[in-house]
């Protein structure tokens, strides 16, 4: 049993970060790039990290909408979009594979399984402009 514990603890070690990230170190991470991240396997979204805490959020359906992100509590990073007042507020991991973030719901706690960086690009956004399309 206990080696399957320790095996257990160096496997979960790298996944996780020392804690969650302070807004400077999200900026410094994030900068300039568009962040594609995974829920429980799925494409969840992708963003674009701009200058001044803007950012682009795409449910990957073509339609951007545009946002600003701040820090709120211990650690956690809150963002606004056009469309949705009420901050979305996260807590961000640095693990070996890239970003980890955990939805912060309206109790204060935890809420749902992580989401989950699975690409990193320069790229900008696909965004089809209103009225576009058949």
């Amino acid at each position: 049993m206990r080696i399957l514990c320790l095996i257990t603890a160096l496997w979960a070690c790298p996944l996780l970060a020392d804690g969650p990230m302070s807004g400077a170190d999200f900026d410094t991470y994030t900068a300039g790039k568009t962040l594609y991240f995974n829920h429980q396997g799925k494409a969840y979204g992708a963003e674009r990290y701009l200058d001044d805490r803007r950012v682009e959020w795409s449910s990957l359906d073509g339609k951007c909408k545009q946002g600003r992100w701040f820090e709120a509590g211990k650690n956690y990073l809150c963002f606004v979009y056009e469309d949705i007042t009420s901050p979305q507020c996260w807590q961000f991991f640095k693990t070996a594979t890239g970003l980890q973030a955990q939805f912060k719901g309206t109790s204060g706690t935890q809420e749902s399984e992580p989401v989950y960086e699975v690409l990193d690009s320069d790229e900008p956004l696909l965004c089809y402009g209103p009225g576009l399309g058949v």
